[in-house]
């Protein structure tokens, strides 16, 4: 009788110790952390503001490329119709001042053009090449460098990750004991530059690539007009 009341008397004790323990085990468990995005960027090391500064590169010059393409992409339908009246009608001046005011690639060519008339067909069509040639130029300045930072920045994330590896290797040839959070902890935060160089490297490459199939669109288009117009100059030779 007298064991059966000590076990009533130990049981909540006990159970109050068993509580106790599981609260404890409950919130000594490790918690994981979160990272920002900032925060992995700064963990990137130094290799990260060049990598940064190609991304601010591939923005503006994609953007600033791709609004002077679409600019000269512009094509009044009736352009050329417009120009044949004009110069069926002989109004040369009309046709310049006309060019003049639509100030796209194609009505500058036409211009140039306009203003050979009277010489020979051939003389004329060289000229309205050169301009062709010059306004094209014009369009792919700058495009060049989307192309540089598609293969620059892919290069500069696997050299931070490279020297990465070797400061953690020579970490580990100094340090007594070896762990996986030694290893680890630097492998991965040396592996966000490879991965933010190819993110950029990869971006640029396919805005580099848009924008040449942009530009082959307004090459083809220059070329369909100048070939109309030198039509229109041979039959009314």
């Amino acid at each position: 009788m007298y064991g059966l009341l000590l076990q009533i008397t130990q049981t909540p004790s006990n159970v109050q110790d068993t509580v106790k323990t599981a609260v404890t085990q409950l919130t000594t468990q490790p918690t994981t952390q979160s990272l920002s995005l900032l925060d992995l960027l700064q963990k990137g090391g130094i290799i990260m503001i060049p990598i940064v500064i190609l991304s601010l590169l591939a923005v503006y010059f994609f953007f600033e490329r791709l609004i002077a393409i679409k600019k000269a992409s512009r094509e009044d339908t009736n352009f050329m119709n417009n120009i044949k009246d004009f110069i069926l009608n002989m109004k040369i001046d009309a046709a310049k001042a006309f060019c003049k005011s639509t100030n796209t690639p194609v009505s500058r060519m036409v211009e140039k053009g306009i203003n050979r008339i009277g010489r020979p067909i051939s003389e004329i069509e060289r000229s309205i090449e050169s301009v062709g040639k010059f306004e094209v130029s014009k369009l792919e300045k700058n495009l060049k460098i989307l192309g540089i930072v598609a293969g620059i920045a892919p290069m500069l994330g696997f050299i931070g990750t490279i020297m990465g590896v070797i400061k953690i290797f020579y970490n580990i040839s100094l340090a007594d004991n070896i762990s996986i959070g030694l290893i680890a902890g630097g492998l991965y935060e040396k592996m966000i530059t490879s991965a933010s160089g190819l993110i950029v490297g990869v971006l640029a490459y396919a805005g580099y690539h848009y924008l040449n199939i942009l530009l082959d669109k307004v090459i083809f288009k220059m070329e369909n007009n100048a070939i109309d117009f030198m039509d229109l100059l041979q039959k009314e030779s």
